[in-house]
């Protein structure tokens, strides 16, 4: 090491110039390698499989709580179909049951979606990626949980689009 000043030979740890008195400059720090990023984004990714897993188990809770609410209000003892001309409690239509059939089904793809996307990021697993993503867009669109599903959606995106997130996941 030499002084920036004078060019004179400094020993390690001295923190003047014995010729000209000027302060010896500090050491870089050194940047942090691709095993310290490498590590730090395992932990992300695990925070995020884990808060999928929770995700997908509210999720169905709250759906099954949901659409039992909307079959009993529907077509139960108090539905709007309970009185009137249509006193056998069958609606008009056949549309309410085959709409709560399809919310049925799409409430059960969406947490085994959702489910998958946790168990594929926590395993590292190349598909786990891609699921998550798919999963994220989907939660996005999604009205029942407008406030946390889109967080959840957003959060996944960020961490892991990207060609600098898809290398280090890559790297997992």
């Amino acid at each position: 090491m030499f002084c920036s000043g004078c060019g004179q030979a400094l020993a390690p740890g001295q923190g003047f110039c014995p010729r000209c008195g000027r302060p010896v400059a500090s050491a870089i720090p050194p940047v942090p390698d691709l095993a310290f990023q490498v590590e730090n984004y395992a932990g992300k990714i695990k925070a995020l499989g884990v808060v999928w897993l929770i995700y997908s188990a509210f999720s169905l809770l709250i759906g099954i709580a949901g659409l039992t609410f909307a079959k009993m209000f529907l077509f139960g003892p108090f539905g709007p179909w309970m009185h009137g001309p249509w006193g056998n409690g069958t609606p008009p239509f056949w549309f309410g049951s085959a709409l709560l059939q399809f919310v049925w089904v799409f409430l059960i793809l969406r947490t085994c979606l959702a489910l998958v996307a946790g168990w594929g990021l926590l395993q590292h697993a190349p598909w786990g990626r891609v699921v998550a993503i798919v999963a994220a867009f989907v939660t996005i669109f999604s009205f029942s949980h407008v406030l946390f599903g889109t967080a959840m959606g957003i959060w996944t995106l960020v961490t892991l689009l990207g060609y600098r997130n898809a290398t280090l996941y890559d790297q997992l």
